[in-house]
């Protein structure tokens, strides 16, 4: 039997320390993985110039190598993600995990299983909660406004605090929680692929479920990989 290969594509750069073992305690491991970032090799000053977010404009968040943050425009991510797709493609991967959960108009891929974080956590989690109230959290204020769409699948509309995994302190992602549970949320999700099991266990103290983005849709990830 053909080894079977797992991507994973950053609109960062790659390897993400945070983010892979949460694969990889939901992937098979006898599946190969293959790690790469569309700001690989960049620098800073590249990366400002061919991605940079202008003001108003839709905005994704992610931290490079060295630990530094950048906010990048959505619209001119998505060249860059799809050539990134396509290469790891070339390379051999059999499946291709989109390591964010911003929304994309246009992705494709020719053979490989493209899994979309946008496209399977909504369904799943208005499946979860039917009829109850939805609190997400997203990294950056302007995601509000541009990635509510994928939450109108939800029977309520959801309620929305700010907080980021990667420059703010646990105690603003802990004040963000209290206030979304204040308001009538039932369950949280923490709505950027940054968010590990320590912003999880911050929350725990509430007593609402919180669902960590990346380990829904690693956990789906591991069924369709586990035949």
């Amino acid at each position: 039997m053909r080894e079977r290969i797992l991507g994973t594509l950053t609109i960062g750069q790659a390897p993400r320390p945070d983010v892979v073992p949460i694969i990889d305690a939901h992937v098979p491991p006898a599946v190969r993985r293959l790690h790469r970032g569309v700001l690989d090799g960049l620098g800073r000053a590249d990366i400002d110039r061919r991605f940079g977010a202008a003001p108003g404009e839709a905005a994704l968040v992610t931290r490079l190598l060295d630990g530094s943050v950048v906010t990048l425009s959505r619209r001119r991510m998505e060249d860059g993600v799809q050539q990134a797709l396509a290469a790891l493609e070339d390379a051999g991967c059999d499946a291709i995990l989109l390591l964010c959960t911003g929304t994309f108009d246009s992705l494709d891929c020719r053979r490989a299983w493209l899994i979309e974080p946008d496209h399977v956590i909504p369904p799943l989690v208005a499946g979860l909660l039917v009829r109850r109230r939805l609190g997400v959290v997203v990294p950056i204020a302007g995601q509000i406004a541009s990635e509510s769409g994928k939450w109108r699948i939800l029977a309520r509309p959801p309620l929305f605090a700010v907080a980021s995994p990667y420059s703010d302190t646990p105690e603003a992602l802990v004040a963000a929680g209290a206030d979304l549970k204040a308001r009538g949320a039932e369950a949280i999700v923490l709505d950027c692929i940054g968010f590990t099991e320590r912003h999880r266990a911050a929350l725990g103290p509430l007593g609402l479920p919180v669902m960590l983005s990346n380990a829904v849709v690693a956990r789906a990830l591991g069924e369709l990989l586990a035949a």
